[in-house]
């Protein structure tokens, strides 16, 4: 990670009373447990046990064994001083073949994970589809079938039966962009196929899994209820340039505008069907676009960097081609630093869809890093430290702007698996030894509850706030 080489010295800003301050994670992540207590295959399950599709061949088997310690782990939390929890469910945890005889089992850790949490003050946020989709349904075509929408918005009511008393905010999807993209587009997530612009049908089916869960959650009488979208301002790499101006608005329609305006719009962006040559544009049925833009009461903003884009030469299908954004310190992901760019992406939300846009919470946003305990025993990231610090400046200068910004969940409360970059890439507040399951908590750790959290009243997880 390059360092960032300067820290502010005015006083950290002031946010409501009813701010939200919480932390987050995801199921296949950190559960472990993965053929536990009548649990199901998930596509991820199957994808990390395939060679070469892991950068370290590594697998989410155990990850952070979190399913047989989320005890300690919630202890943890609470010392952090949170009063938020965003974590997701594991659907083939719940259901195991993705629909029909439902596993109590799964049910039941849940429900005591939700009640750990609320015992220890601390509100559970729950993410019903964060990429962990139940493998037979991956057998029968995943989200490129109607069907699988379908079979979600079950999920979702189920869930809702069981937990819909405890939750105080409920979200239907996480990133569907990099669900639909990096699962279907480019192969680079689980399930790994490779669609290019032939994704339409996974984008579509997810949004209709959105909105058909939204349904099904109201008819539980759960709530509030949003979707999380990870969200980046657009560059050209040459602003004179038409070439490079024509392929950042071609990035934005299909990065931001097709998760964003069938939500909030009812419509899908214009000319949709450009950016997806060759797709099936029939699996869009009449009232599609109403079962998708169905109210919800808040909308959930995952943010990292921005992109910049260059024109693409003829043969490139997907019209840019991606250039990296230089002049800025990185993570150790690669990822430039911009915490300017997150201000411009909440202002701009705010400014462009107006009241059609809910209150918004920050449902991620943190840095990796190179962390490793030193010789006192002590995680010294500084730099995660400073990238927190800017990016909280950043939703506070977004809040003066006039965005409605009432909540953060900093990514991510502990190490955990990274996905296809396995155990290689350290998000945590948290640190996790894969050896030895230790947990240490890192400066960070010590800085948001401090600091960050500290700063205002602390609103109590069973007050108003939602």
């Amino acid at each position: 990670m390059a360092a960032i080489e300067t820290f502010p010295t005015e006083p950290f800003p002031t946010f409501p009373d009813d701010f939200v301050w919480g932390t987050a994670t995801a199921s296949y992540q950190i559960e472990g447990a993965h053929d536990i207590d009548g649990k199901g295959m998930s596509i991820w399950d199957t994808f990390s046990h395939t060679p070469g599709k892991i950068q370290t061949g590594e697998n989410g088997d155990i990850a952070c064994d979190h399913y047989n310690r989320w005890e300690t782990d919630l202890d943890l939390m609470a010392q952090l001083g949170v009063n938020a929890y965003r974590f997701s469910v594991s659907w083939p945890r719940i259901i195991p073949t993705g629909r029909g005889k439902v596993e109590q089992r799964g049910l039941d850790f849940y429900s005591r994970l939700v009640d750990g949490m609320l015992e220890r003050g601390i509100a559970p946020y729950l993410t019903l589809y964060h990429w962990d989709l139940p493998q037979p349904l991956g057998d029968q075509g995943g989200w490129k079938e109607r069907s699988t929408a379908e079979a979600f918005a079950d999920y979702a009511g189920v869930v809702a039966e069981s937990l819909g008393d405890r939750v105080a905010g409920w979200i239907t999807l996480n990133e569907p962009f990099v669900a639909a993209n990096y699962g279907y587009a480019l192969g680079m997530h689980a399930p790994g196929e490779f669609l290019l612009t032939g994704v339409f049908p996974v984008v579509h089916h997810l949004l209709l899994g959105h909105g058909l869960a939204v349904q099904a959650l109201r008819a539980a009488g759960v709530g509030p209820i949003g979707i999380t979208n990870n969200l980046a301002p657009v560059w050209a790499l040459d602003p004179d340039s038409e070439a490079d101006q024509a392929a950042a608005e071609r990035l934005d329609a299909v990065y931001n505008k097709q998760f964003v305006e069938p939500v909030l719009l009812g419509h899908h962006p214009e000319g949709y069907e450009e950016l997806y040559v060759g797709s099936d544009f029939s699996v869009v049925q009449d009232g599609d676009l109403e079962i998708i833009s169905e109210p919800i009461e808040f909308f959930g903003v995952n943010y990292y960097a921005p992109q910049q884009v260059k024109g693409a030469t003829a043969d490139n299908p997907l019209g840019f081609e991606l250039t990296p954004i230089t002049g800025y310190p990185t993570t150790s992901f690669d990822w430039p630093i911009v915490p300017q760019a997150f201000t411009d992406l909440l202002v701009g939300l705010h400014d462009t869809y107006g009241e059609k846009l809910p209150p918004m919470y920050v449902t991620e946003n943190g840095c990796s890093a190179v962390d490793e305990v030193a010789g006192d025993g002590e995680v010294h990231d500084e730099d995660r430290i400073a990238y927190l610090d800017s990016h909280l400046r950043a939703i506070a200068d977004a809040r003066a702007a006039g965005a409605d910004v009432r909540g953060y969940f900093c990514w991510s409360f502990m190490d955990n698996f990274e996905w296809a970059e396995g155990f290689s890439q350290r998000f945590g507040l948290v640190h996790v030894d894969f050896d030895t399951q230790v947990r240490t908590p890192k400066d960070s750790f010590a800085w948001y509850r401090d600091v960050a959290i500290a700063s205002p009243n602390l609103k109590t997880a069973d007050s108003e706030g939602k």
